[in-house]
């Protein structure tokens, strides 16, 4: 005999909201300023599964939230207290806003629902921007985390919406991060203790238009 399902009630379109993180098309596309992030992310098959992903939530009608991350053209809030701050300043292809490098990369589909945050500042998709308040409104009680990276991005997010109160789900074929045997250690060791774990097949199961 089979237990019931846990994703069942977490993955409810009523209270679910699904996060794809810095999918953008200066972190993940073509023209990235991270190649082998975006190598990573697409030869995998994480970017595909993340539109996958996108599609199912837009037909269930479940909510859809895009985190970007921008830096102004004159630095202007750009946090510069880490190794990691003063390397992208650095890149050959700069996040501006407005730019192509800041639009959601393809074949990720955006509807006219969805709704985008970016930031300018810090590691967290969900600190320090708007991205609580908007899932509290939303009525969200489950957060699905996807993107990249697995290195920084996608843990601080898991993070901050386990202490902010959310419960989180990570598809775990449809986050990326360099190299690929860190993102599997990421998720077995750290990432499972505070979220459910689940692929994309199976969150599919649940949103699936009947």
């Amino acid at each position: 005999m089979t237990g019931p399902d846990p994703l069942a009630g977490l993955l409810a379109p009523d209270g679910a909201v699904l996060l794809t993180v810095e999918c953008q098309e200066g972190v993940v596309g073509a023209s990235s300023a991270l190649p082998e992030l975006a190598a990573a992310a697409r030869e995998s098959g994480v970017l595909t599964r993340v539109a996958r992903l996108v599609s199912a939530a837009h037909g269930a009608g479940v909510q859809v939230l895009h985190a970007v991350a921008e830096r102004r053209p004159d630095g202007r809030g750009a946090s510069s207290n880490a190794r990691l701050f003063r390397a992208a300043a650095r890149l050959p292809v700069a996040q501006h806003p407005g730019s192509a490098a800041v639009r959601i990369a393809e074949p990720i589909e955006v509807a006219e629902e969805d709704l985008v945050v970016r930031r300018l500042h810090g590691l967290s998709p969900i600190a320090g921007t708007d991205v609580d308040a908007l899932l509290r409104n939303l009525g969200c009680r489950t957060l699905v985390v996807v993107g990249v990276s697995a290195n920084v991005a996608v843990p601080n997010a898991v993070f901050d919406a386990v202490n902010l109160g959310y419960t989180v789900v990570v598809p775990s074929d449809a986050i990326a991060g360099v190299p690929a045997d860190y993102t599997a250690a990421m998720l077995r060791h750290t990432l499972a203790l505070v979220a459910t774990l689940a692929t994309t097949d199976e969150v599919l199961a649940h949103w699936r238009t009947p």
